[in-house]
């Protein structure tokens, strides 16, 4: 079987068995982005956080995805003084 064939083979299993799930598996990926920014951010939000020290070198991970973040949750400002995206 050639490599071309064999991945498409591949594909097609990957979409008989992750296809039907795909949604599912969206939705749990947005739910653990957002509690990876609700970690990152707690302090900042003025949740205590014990691992402050260690998240503040991950701020500029999240600040590309903060607008949608703070927007999906309902916020329509920036609850952050520091992060100005709107």
């Amino acid at each position: 079987m050639s490599s071309s064939r064999w991945a498409a083979f591949l594909r097609g299993l990957n979409e008989f068995y992750a296809g039907p799930y795909r949604a599912t598996l969206a939705r749990a990926q947005r739910d653990e982005d957002d509690h990876f920014m609700l970690v990152v951010l707690a302090e900042s939000l003025g949740v205590p956080d014990p691992a402050a020290y260690h998240t503040v070198e991950l701020l500029p991970a999240v600040y590309e995805d903060f607008h949608a973040w703070h927007t999906r949750i309902g916020m329509d400002r920036s609850p952050l003084d520091h992060i100005s995206c709107c």
